[in-house]
């Protein structure tokens, strides 16, 4: 799983039934600190994540074709979770 922060929505006014009834987010991944770390990926959202949301994001085929329920659908990366906050030890 990955960190990400949400920047914005797709409109798609037609999509394969597969990606029906979710929300496709662009997403930014971040570090721990919330510090921009990659390029902007597209997302399904499984639970109705808004812009500005620090989200957990998973970025593999088989685990978002299982949470769909469709072995076959074209989907890679998901929204799993929204988080309320990240705490890091201080090392030393």
């Amino acid at each position: 799983m990955t960190l990400g922060r949400v920047i914005g929505s797709v409109v798609s006014t037609v999509k394969l039934e597969a990606l029906s009834g979710y929300k496709i987010l662009m997403v930014q991944p971040v570090d721990p600190r919330g510090e921009d770390a990659g390029a902007v990926t597209l997302a399904l959202d499984t639970v109705q994540a808004g812009e500005g949301d620090t989200v957990l994001i998973i970025d593999e085929g088989n685990s978002s074709r299982m949470i769909v329920g469709d072995s076959m659908a074209p989907i890679r990366t998901m929204i799993v979770g929204i988080v309320d906050e990240v705490n890091m030890e201080a090392n030393g």
